[in-house]
């Protein structure tokens, strides 16, 4: 601060103070809320690029997978029929998403309800806690 600065919040009135140090505390809000608004636009590009790799890999995952699936059958169509090699490939992959899918409905219900319980049970306490004390002076 300069000579002239400190002189004149010297001089200046309370009120006029405080008016400066609201105008002064609503600008740097501002900038912070400014600030904060690039950096999530730069974040969400990155894990836009991040998203749509994903979804590429997931693509060529899932060709592999059918690619795989076709090879399974000729390999199984060398020894039976291949409607055979077909339906025997088929069900044992129903097998599987059967069990998968199992195995995702426990998960999915030992995660219900999704209200943080502990929480909300400590938050209860806090709460009896806060009306059972007396304020000071009081008997």
């Amino acid at each position: 601060m300069s000579d002239g600065e400190a002189n004149e919040v010297r001089d200046a009135s309370t009120g006029d103070l405080f008016k400066r140090l609201s105008q002064q505390t609503t600008e740097l809000v501002r900038k912070e809320v400014d600030l904060a608004k690039a950096e999530l636009t730069e974040k969400g590009k990155t894990a836009g690029k991040g998203a749509g790799m994903f979804g590429g890999a997931g693509l060529f995952g899932l060709t592999a997978f059918f690619a795989l699936t076709a090879c399974l059958i000729a390999l199984l169509g060398t020894a039976i029929d291949v409607w055979l090699a077909a339906l025997i490939v088929t069900v044992v992959y129903a097998a599987i998403a059967g069990v998968l899918a199992l195995l995702g409905r426990r998960k999915l219900q030992e995660a219900t309800p999704p209200a943080p319980e502990q929480t909300v049970e400590t938050l209860k306490e806090d709460v009896q806690w806060a009306k059972n004390q007396r304020p000071s002076g009081a008997r």
